[in-house]
């Protein structure tokens, strides 16, 4: 579905980066050496179990599960949806696990009908579909693919006149303001990008829309970027990014089941109340269908950074083009199918490493989501051989291959929320993946398992350069510094020339990782290569195709090789490690880094409130706009008061502290040798598996109580992208200031509660 930096959802991260400490360079120096919650003999044995499964790895494996599940359209409802599962199925249980299908019903809304007219001031209507494309083997397969839409947007026959609102965020209405322009009563046109999908019609219906169109301009992924497909690989002048656009920062999953999995028994909310389906129509549309809408549009000329790439003036309106906008769908319930494998544990069968990738597409989903799915059936199917070599794994290891995570994260969230109980008592980690293509390595998750993926990418190999993806990666952050210098680059880039660990991104949300991490507190990393591919530009569209992907995404499938190699190393080495590898220095470090940051944030607001109040009394903004474009100054501010950090920063003394206690205890024994008793280890690795479960707080976030978890959590306007320390940090952007003073009392209350759990756990090592 998603990606931070990748079109706006599903792919994954580029860069192991984002605002984390790192360790020293002493303690750099044996990262290749040692591995962390081993014994230095233990982790020779383990990278000899490693070397093994590297090669049961083969490529053309994953080429030909690609082209095979991506032969036929694959959304949630479609035949291929679940000949897929039962596919997968076949496969699981022929490589020795133990399987099962899981099946959920799911509010899942298909257009029946749509049209898009331009009536005013010249008549226009819209193609809305995109033609084959000559060597897309697939674009021509599209009998039982479902039209370009955006799903869980509300029914609706309107017709008003347009404005355009460039990405549709909330700087953009401020714009609008100052310009003098309302959207009430009208159709607004925006472009994808700098903001979730979902957020852009949500946003256009509080300040007063009646409809909703969004467009792929080409200065984002089409010909401004770069050659468009077939002849390169950027989007086409009729691609349309499909999506869901579901509230989903309200809660993911099925809206008519929050909280509890959607099973035939469930019981379901009306349609009505249901609060995160949308209350006006949207429609997504090509750049060729953009075009003559935006062409007929009049009114103030844009502002510079309003701009796209088509060959006309940007206006932003109203009128005088008006717009025929009707849609109406079928709001019934369909199946998903989730694909659920257990390999058993040896000796400690009741803690489980969960790993997962969704199967289905908008319509056949090559990259997105099936080049992540075959790398890890492959780790699957390497898995399973060596089992029949005689190896088990000391925990259980759960494999899951997810259905309906396109329309908003339906079959992982319906799963978590059926086995919340037993996931919270039993599982350890969740690795997820999503997209993957030819680049860098990408992760982001929790923090105190960063020096464990830190140690894997040293060995996995690159296999465009043979050195490790590790060593690329820092080579390729300081290019980065040296040649888009800014204060956080260049902090990274410092980092990777000396050897630290490099940090890792948080955990936002737009893929199947968030019922996990942000509603029951499971541990979370999510995994996946990209950065040189020319993917982008088909994303959510008919074109996702094998073809495609076998020219422009990763051809040879080399990455997805590394990529099993990287999943399959996490999975083992959690599986198999004497005591569970978490290092709480650097959740603490970073944790630090997020506080810091909003400090900084009252701080900006105060100095900014207090300018802009002195600039509109001394009529500044009416001197300064130009009289024949006349601008009406920002809305005042209110006052910021000052916020009392102390029970936060006091917390974070305490964290500091308590994890440098633990990561010394570990240290020290595992020079020792790991000499742990049986019982110890029993103890203290039941002390960690629900680490993170301290960091929930059950009352949930301000406004959206599903989401749970005070340090990392979807933006409430970014949707995807990561806001840390959100009950503190958007309380503050939304200028909430007795929110936000709740929000560092409820923020310090969870780090004690981890502290006092990794001071129960140093307790743990030290007894003798």
């Amino acid at each position: 579905m998603r990606r931070n930096v990748r079109p706006l959802a599903c792919g994954l991260i580029p860069l192991l980066m984002t605002v984390a400490g790192g360790m020293n360079a002493a303690a750099a120096s044996d990262k290749a050496a040692s591995m962390l919650g081993f014994s230095d003999q233990a982790a020779t044995a383990q990278r000899a179990l490693e070397q093994r499964f590297d090669a049961e790895l083969k490529a053309d494996d994953q080429r030909e599960w690609m082209r095979q599940m991506s032969s036929q359209p694959n959304h949630v409802g479609s035949p291929h949806d679940k000949a897929n599962a039962e596919f997968m199925l076949a496969k699981f249980k022929e490589w020795g696990w133990d399987a099962r299908i899981e099946t959920f019903d799911v509010l899942y809304p298909t257009p029946k009908s749509h049209t898009l007219e331009l009536v005013e001031p010249t008549r226009f209507t819209a193609a809305l579909k995109e033609p084959p494309i000559d060597g897309d083997s697939t674009s021509s397969n599209t009998a039982d693919a479902l039209p370009p839409y955006n799903v869980y947007g509300a029914d609706g026959d309107v017709t008003a006149e347009l404005v355009y609102v460039n990405y549709g965020m909330p700087d953009d209405y401020k714009e609008l303001a100052r310009q003098g322009v309302e959207v009430k009563g009208k159709i607004v046109i925006t472009r994808y990008g700098h903001g979730w999908r979902g957020l852009k019609p949500k946003l256009a219906f509080e300040h007063g829309a009646v409809g909703c169109l969004i467009y792929s301009d080409p200065q984002g992924d089409g010909y401004f970027a770069g050659d468009v497909y077939p002849k390169g690989g950027y989007r086409p002048a009729d691609g349309v990014q499909r999506g869901s656009v579901l509230d989903m920062i309200l809660y993911p999953g099925d809206p008519l089941t929050p909280g509890v999995g959607a099973t035939a028994k469930a019981k379901r909310l009306a349609l009505t109340d249901a609060v995160t389906i949308l209350k006006i129509p949207v429609m997504p549309i090509s750049y060729a269908d953009a075009q003559p809408l935006l062409a007929a549009l009049d009114g103030q000329v844009v502002p510079r950074d309003w701009r796209g790439a088509l060959p006309l003036t940007y206006h932003i309106g109203p009128g005088p083009a008006k717009v025929h906008l009707k849609i109406e769908s079928e709001w019934t319930r369909k199946p998903v199918y989730d694909v659920i494998a257990m390999m058993r544990g040896a000796t400690t069968p009741d803690q489980w490493i969960v790993r997962g990738n969704h199967h289905d597409g908008w319509v056949f989903g090559a990259w997105d989501p099936l080049a992540g799915n075959v790398a890890m059936l492959a780790e699957a199917k390497a898995i399973g051989a060596l089992v029949k070599q005689g190896w088990k794994p000391a925990r259980s290891l759960v494999y899951a291959s997810w259905d309906g995570e396109e329309p908003g994260l339906l079959g992982s969230t319906e799963w978590v929320e059926a086995h919340a109980d037993e996931l919270k008592r039993k599982a350890v980690l969740y690795v997820n993946s999503d997209t993957n293509s030819r680049g860098f390595l990408g992760v982001e998750g929790s923090h105190s398992w960063q020096r464990m993926i830190n140690q894997v990418a040293a060995d996995v190999r690159d296999p465009q350069t043979g050195v490790s993806v590790d060593q690329r990666l820092r080579a390729a952050l300081q290019v980065d510094a040296f040649e888009n210098p800014s204060p956080e680059s260049q902090r990274v880039a410092r980092l990777a020339a000396n050897g630290s660990d490099l940090p890792i991104g948080g955990m936002g949300s737009g893929s199947d990782y968030s019922a996990f991490l942000q509603h029951v507190g499971i541990a979370s990393l999510n995994i996946g290569y990209g950065g040189e591919d020319e993917q982008g530009g088909v994303y959510h569209s008919v074109y996702d195709s094998f073809d495609h992907y076998e020219r422009f995404g990763d051809p040879g499938f080399a990455y997805g090789v590394a990529l099993a190699q990287t999943g399959g190393r996490i999975m083992l080495r959690v599986a198999n490690a004497d005591v569970l590898p978490l290092r709480f220095g650097d959740f603490a470090e970073t944790v630090a880094g997020y506080a810091d940051e909003v400090h900084k944030l009252a701080d900006a607001a105060r100095e900014r409130s207090d300018v802009l109040v002195q600039l509109i009394d001394s009529g500044a903004f009416k001197l300064a706009t130009d009289p024949a474009k006349p601008l009406l100054p920002p809305a005042r501010e209110d006052n910021v008061p000052y916020i009392d950090f102390a029970p936060l920063d006091n917390a974070l003394v305490r964290l500091a502290r308590s994890a440098k206690a633990y990561d010394g205890a570990l240290a020290e024994i595992q020079t020792a040798g790991m000499n742990l008793s049986a019982r110890q280890r029993a103890d203290l690795n039941a002390l960690l598996q629900g680490m993170e479960q301290a960091l929930l707080d059950a009352k949930g976030l301000p406004g959206r109580p599903w989401f749970q978890h005070f340090i990392y959590a979807p933006g409430m306007t970014t949707g995807y992208g990561v806001k840390t320390l959100p009950s503190v940090r958007e309380s503050i952007e939304d200028r909430n200031w007795d929110l936000a003073s709740q929000g560092v009392i409820r923020t310090a209350g969870v780090l004690d509660a981890y502290s006092l759990r990794v001071e129960r756990a140093t307790l743990a090592l030290n007894l003798k």
